[in-house]
């Protein structure tokens, strides 16, 4: 069973899951961090393929991306640090980034080094559904690796079904149309997210954007099966002294129903 599947059959409620941008803030941190995640407590990471022009993202997470091809990062060098992660990392792994980057590596070169190394999904914000139809769900279903469509508030009932249709694993819920990194109250986005559970949609799914404490990882928790985590946790690794510390206090602080006294 893929990773994600055993993940949300296991926890039915509060999974957090983390983004970082693989290069950042050192070139060789990649499997650092991980291991400092798991270690930490989250239940699921994203990991961001750098790129120079991220449509999806804020400002934070593009300096990361930057940074991190300044540092000389690649898909090629991230494939080379994930080599033999699952010795070490048993949690879902999922691979965000930009299509230009995947069709330069090659698309079926792509699909093998995930399978090699053990990537459970992928989430591509740029790609078109019948783009992904045609030259990559043959490819998802033969290797088992799940994808995870976007929507936001301004979805239509009738694409978001068609956008769970094509989905597997999870939806990728965003709290709004904006980009990442945005501190948002989600108590107004209640009926958003009830609407989405009202549906009875095929997959599961987490929110992102926006998320950045206790309280918005509760609110985004409320009516959905947890959570996505970027913007707040690149904060945390641009001032880390010691990454493993840092992890540790910041994962604490999100899931803990005592965040003040978590943090200290």
């Amino acid at each position: 069973m893929n990773r994600i599947d055993s993940l949300f059959a296991q926890k039915k409620e509060k999974i957090l899951t983390i983004y970082f941008t693989a290069g950042f803030p050192r070139l060789q941190d990649t499997r650092r961090i991980l291991l400092a995640l798991q270690q930490a407590g989250a239940d699921m990471v994203e990991i961001g393929i750098p790129f120079s022009d991220p449509l999806a993202d804020g400002p934070v997470i593009q300096q990361s991306s930057k940074q991190a091809l300044d540092n000389g990062m690649s898909l090629r060098l991230l494939f080379e640090q994930l080599h033999d992660i699952r010795r070490e990392v048993h949690l879902p792994l999922i691979l965000f980034g930009y299509l230009n980057v995947v069709l330069q590596f090659g698309l079926e070169r792509f699909f093998e080094k995930c399978t090699e190394t053990g990537i459970d999904g992928l989430i591509l914000p740029d790609l078109p559904l019948d783009e992904f139809r045609q030259d990559l769900e043959p490819l998802c279903k033969s290797t088992g690796i799940h994808f995870s469509f976007l929507i936001t508030p301004e979805t239509s009932d009738a694409r978001i079904r068609q956008l769970d249709e094509a989905s597997s694993g999870f939806l990728y819920v965003v709290s709004s149309s904006s980009t990442t990194g945005k501190k948002k109250d989600l108590s107004s986005l209640q009926p958003y997210f009830q609407r989405i559970e009202a549906m009875q949609l095929k997959n599961p799914f987490l929110v992102g954007f926006g998320i950045h404490d206790h309280e918005s990882f509760l609110q985004a928790c409320r009516h959905s099966r947890g959570a996505v985590i970027g913007s707040a946790y690149i904060r945390v690794l641009q001032q880390a002294a010691d990454i493993e510390q840092a992890t540790k206090d910041f994962v604490q602080q999100i899931l803990s129903d005592n965040p003040v006294h978590a943090a200290s």
